[in-house]
Order: C-alpha cells, then sequence, then structure tokens
C-alpha cells in the first residue's frame, strides 16, 4: 500500500509541478496582456484628444491676440468721443472674447490658464489707468499707443507661454 502511493506521488508531482508552471505563466501572461490594453487604450485617448487640446490652444493664442491692446484699439473704433465710453467699449469687447474662449480651459493647463487671466487682467488694467488720465477717446488711443511703443504687452508674454506649452505637448 505504501508502494503504491508513493508511486502515485511520484506519478502526480510532475504533473503537479508542470500544472503550477502553467497556472503561473498563464496568469502572467494575462496580467501582461490587460497592462498592454490599458496602455493601448491611454494611447488612443491622447491621440484622439491632442487635436481638441491644440484647438485650444489656437484658440487662446487668437485671444491674446485680439485682446492685445494695440490691435484691440485698431479692431474697436470708438463710438463718442468720451475717454470713459471709449473705455467702456473695449472692455466689453474684451468680456466677449474672453466669455468666447471660457471653456478652453478644460483643455490646457491650470499654469497656462493663470497667464492667460493675468495677461487679461493686465490688460484691462492698463486701459483704465491711461483712460483715467485721458480727456477723450482719440487721447486715450494716443496714449495707449504711445505706452506699448516702449513696453511689450502682457498678451504677448501670455502668447509665449502658450506657445511653450504647445511645443511640450507636441515633442
Amino acid at each position: 500500500m505504501e508502494d503504491t502511493f508513493i508511486e502515485i506521488v511520484g506519478y502526480l508531482s510532475p504533473a503537479l509541478v508542470l500544472g503550477l508552471v502553467v497556472y503561473y505563466f498563464f496568469n502572467r501572461l494575462i496580467k501582461q496582456l490587460n497592462n498592454q490594453h490599458k496602455l493601448e487604450t491611454i494611447i488612443q485617448k491622447r491621440k484622439e484628444g491632442l487635436p481638441i487640446k491644440l484647438q485650444a490652444f489656437e484658440r487662446m493664442v487668437l485671444f491674446c491676440e485680439r485682446i492685445n491692446p494695440i490691435k484691440l484699439l485698431i479692431r474697436v473704433k470708438p463710438i463718442d468721443t468720451s475717454s470713459q465710453g471709449y473705455l467702456q467699449l473695449l472692455l466689453k469687447s474684451i468680456e466677449q472674447e474672453f466669455e468666447h474662449n471660457l471653456v478652453q480651459q478644460l483643455y490646457i493647463s491650470d499654469e497656462c490658464w493663470n497667464v492667460i487671466i493675468t495677461s487679461k487682467a493686465a490688460t484691462i488694467q492698463k486701459l483704465k489707468q491711461i483712460a483715467s488720465i485721458s480727456e477723450n477717446a482719440q487721447e486715450l488711443r494716443e496714449k495707449m499707443m504711445l505706452a506699448y511703443k516702449d513696453e511689450i504687452p502682457a498678451t504677448e508674454t501670455a502668447i509665449a507661454f502658450i506657445k511653450n506649452e504647445t511645443k511640450k505637448l507636441i515633442s
């Protein structure tokens, strides 16, 4: 009886070892395939998301270009001669542009969004500052043009930041 038991154990041992080895390899193979599938899914999502992010960067560059003080003054002509009336018209134009592009913050980094918000705030602040010392719309336009003759608008800094973010995304 003891010999039979030893014989059975002798025959079953290699089968048991082989079964454990096969189980181990199949288990690792399944895990590897799952990880590969997850990686492929992530890569696919990034490929699909890249055009949306690039479009968001494009829109934010366009926003910054449109609120660039010099370009804004050229595009938005005064309706009346009052500097405060013209200031309100310029601010309204900036806010409309901003509201039109507000959703783009979903697709860009918080840091990039903060740079854009800061450039918008700096542009508005400069407009208000010069409007407070201007007697009429024409003088406001002239003083703004002179102010930015030697000074780089905050919007240019924001555009440079956006370009840098875009390069990081593409590389």
